[in-house]
């Protein structure tokens, strides 16, 4: 992957198929993984043509070709107002929700280097903190998180359930 050109750009109404199709592929992983995460209708289609709309959709590039996606959302997570434990912070952040790897990226590290890239969007926007939460179960993205320096911050309620969730200060 070294020498692969690895960019990151808001999505746009022409990538939604495929975004479903990766989110789908992550759907199933995670079924097969034993993970109750996305086991309940969420994300679909909608969740992805919103995420669009709303300008909050991002893919990770990967030679021109779409990899990972993600939703980039600033300030706006109704559920992290209320955490059972304390954010690091309480100034401006970026929430990162439905990170999903293409199968036939998969195992080549590009999760990890998308917070590379959330990071880097974060400081752009002069925000210095990144907030995610993710199931109890979903032991890959719980590594990733770890690998990356996430803070365990407690239990937010999302979702129907309870999630562990994270904070990272950039800045």
């Amino acid at each position: 992957m070294s020498s692969a050109e690895i960019i990151l750009r808001k999505a746009n109404p022409e990538d939604v198929n495929i975004i479903w199709g990766i989110l789908l592929q992550a759907i199933e992983r995670r079924r097969k993984d034993g993970s109750a995460q996305w086991q309940n209708g969420y994300p679909n289609l909608g969740t992805v043509e919103n995420d669009i709309t709303k300008g909050v959709g991002y893919v990770l590039m990967v030679n021109g070709e779409i990899a990972v996606y993600s939703a980039l959302i600033l300030n706006d997570e109704p559920a992290y107002d209320t955490i059972d434990g304390a954010w690091l912070s309480t100034g401006d952040f970026v929430v990162v929700h439905r990170v999903a790897v293409d199968e036939k990226f998969a195992g080549q590290g590009l999760a990890k280097k998308l917070f590379d890239h959330i990071e880097d969007f974060a400081r752009s926007q002069n925000i210095s903190s990144i907030k995610v939460d993710t199931n109890f179960d979903n032991t890959a993205m719980l590594k990733i998180l770890e690998s990356k320096e996430y803070s365990y911050c407690g239990e937010v309620y999302l979702s129907g359930g309870i999630r562990k969730a994270f904070e990272k200060i950039v800045m």
